[in-house]
């Protein structure tokens, strides 16, 4: 069976990087596929902390709801010595604030992560097609024809641009030949295991390590009465495979006998990866999440990395259908590797901590929560733009409390919710230029918002002032992924027209 016209993107791989694109696609309207060679949707704990930013980017694709329902917060650590268990708080407990409406890191298991995005999906009318594994790509100047394996046979599909979110040994990536520097140490190895437990408190995250790195976790899954374990497995040792085995490789490090396991839900035996792939794309195929970086476990990073990519991709393609510079997407390489190349150095260094038994590697802050990631210096965000006492081209656009015309509170987070464009004019100048300002019918739309006296939103509290930085009138060009595309306190028609050339058809 073939598809005989083009579809505009398919989507190989349906893991949260693969599914976040997804969303973000169909609601922009195009039309889209996404495939995946596992016969289900994956079963396990594995990546299990969501990251503040992404909690934000699942709000706006509207699949955070399930993701709360999920989980919760993580627990404190209890750090087993002996007879002793030192409680320690990795992750510290952050009120939400006007500006950052979701402060800490959600424990969440990354099966539950992917059934909300799926979930989200067949809201919008798509579904994962599972059991459909990629085995030929090919491209020419206008199109990619991808053949894909299934149940019925091949069938070939068509598409105007093809994203690899199919994992760290992407097929895609390796048809495309690009290459994925870094490392795998065979010898460093962890067996993972879901398992139904008793006789282990549920109100701590386990630890007990040992000295040469030895360490065995065990990290109370929410909602169940199952557990995360994590075994540090020996070089040369031989992963135990059976239960009875398993609990006795964990009795004999614990020393603690009442620890039983009565079903395991699922095992694996994770090597940590430390890869970066040279290029983010070929032609118009792109790579996206651990098919583009892997990272160790250490510090959540890989999942959310991942669902960010996504979140600045989906935008770009859209926007170059509709009639942008296809130039549009070399910036999606551009911004994202270096994000991803750093987050590599604070995960490795993270793990390498753990592996010394370094307490502060245990601690958590403001560089995994992601949140002050910035593209500034960038092609889209150069580094002589404008800026504010806080913010610069190329920061996230921070949250704030505002009024509606009516008198009743209202997020700005609420606000930019949805696909397109936002425009916010603080003062009479900044407003009186936004009614000017000219913008594509093609592509995203602009919601213009005006903020002060006789506009739209009042910001009574002058949460939007402060955490803005504004000192006078500005006007604020803000992307579509929430991340500030132009900041203008003068010229504000001829600045804010230019920033936007770029990104518009």
């Amino acid at each position: 069976m073939n598809d005989p016209k083009p579809i505009d993107v398919l989507v190989v791989g349906a893991g949260p990087a693969g599914s976040a694109l997804a969303i973000d696609l169909v609601r922009r309207g195009l039309d889209v596929r996404i495939v995946d060679k596992s016969p289900h949707a994956f079963d396990g704990s594995r990546a299990k902390g969501v990251q503040p930013r992404s909690l934000e980017v699942l709000d706006d694709l509207g699949a955070l709801d399930d993701v709360l329902a999920g989980g919760d917060i993580y627990p404190k650590l209890g750090l087993h010595g002996g007879p002793l268990t030192l409680p320690w708080k990795m992750f510290p407990h952050r009120e939400a604030t006007a500006d950052v409406p979701y402060p800490n890191t959600w424990l969440i298991p990354q099966y539950r992560t992917d059934r909300a995005l799926h979930a989200r999906l067949r809201q919008l009318g798509l579904g994962v097609e599972f059991g459909r594994e990629m085995v030929e790509l090919t491209q020419d100047a206008d199109t990619v024809t991808v053949k894909v394996a299934g149940v019925d046979g091949i069938e070939e599909i068509t598409a105007r641009y093809v994203v690899g979110a199919d994992g760290g040994a992407s097929g895609v990536r390796r048809r495309l030949d690009i290459g994925f520097a870094g490392s795998t140490d065979e010898s460093d190895r962890m067996l993972i295991v879901d398992a139904s437990v008793t006789g282990l408190a549920r109100n701590r995250w386990h630890m007990w390590p040992r000295p040469g790195g030895r360490l065995i976790g065990a990290c109370p899954i929410p909602h169940s009465d199952a557990f995360q374990w994590i075994v540090r497995l020996t070089p040369d040792e031989e992963p135990p495979r059976e239960k009875d085995a398993i609990v006795r490789r964990i009795r004999e490090h614990t020393r603690d006998r009442r620890i039983e396991l009565h079903d395991i839900h699922w095992t694996s035996v994770f090597r940590p990866n430390i890869r970066l792939a040279e290029h983010y794309g070929r032609g118009r195929v792109f790579l996206a999440g651990d098919a583009a970086h892997v990272h160790t476990p250490a510090g959540a990073q890989g999942l959310n990395t991942g669902i960010q990519d996504a979140y600045n991709l989906g935008w770009k393609i859209a926007q170059v259908l509709a009639g942008a510079d296809a130039r549009l997407l070399d910036t999606y390489e551009a911004e994202r590797q270096p994000i991803a190349a750093g987050v590599l150095g604070l995960s490795t260094e993270k793990w390498a901590g753990i592996a010394r038994l370094d307490p502060s590697s245990m601690k958590r802050g403001k560089d995994e929560q992601q949140l002050a990631l910035s593209y500034f210096g960038g092609p889209l965000a150069p580094a002589d733009g404008e800026s504010t006492p806080t913010l610069r081209v190329g920061d996230r656009a921070p949250d704030a409390e505002l009024l509606d015309a009516d008198g009743r509170q209202i997020r700005l987070f609420d606000v930019l919710r949805g696909p397109d464009f936002t425009a916010i004019a603080y003062g009479a100048d900044a407003a009186e230029a936004l009614g000017n300002l000219n913008w594509p019918a093609a592509g995203a739309r602009l919601k213009r918002i005006t903020v002060g006296p006789g506009g739209a939103l009042t910001d009574l509290s002058n949460t939007l002032q402060r955490a803005f930085g504004l000192a006078g009138d500005t006007l604020l060009l803000i992307r579509p992924d929430g991340y500030l595309g132009h900041i203008a306190t003068r010229d504000f028609l001829t600045t804010t027209h230019k920033a936007a050339q770029a990104m518009t058809p």
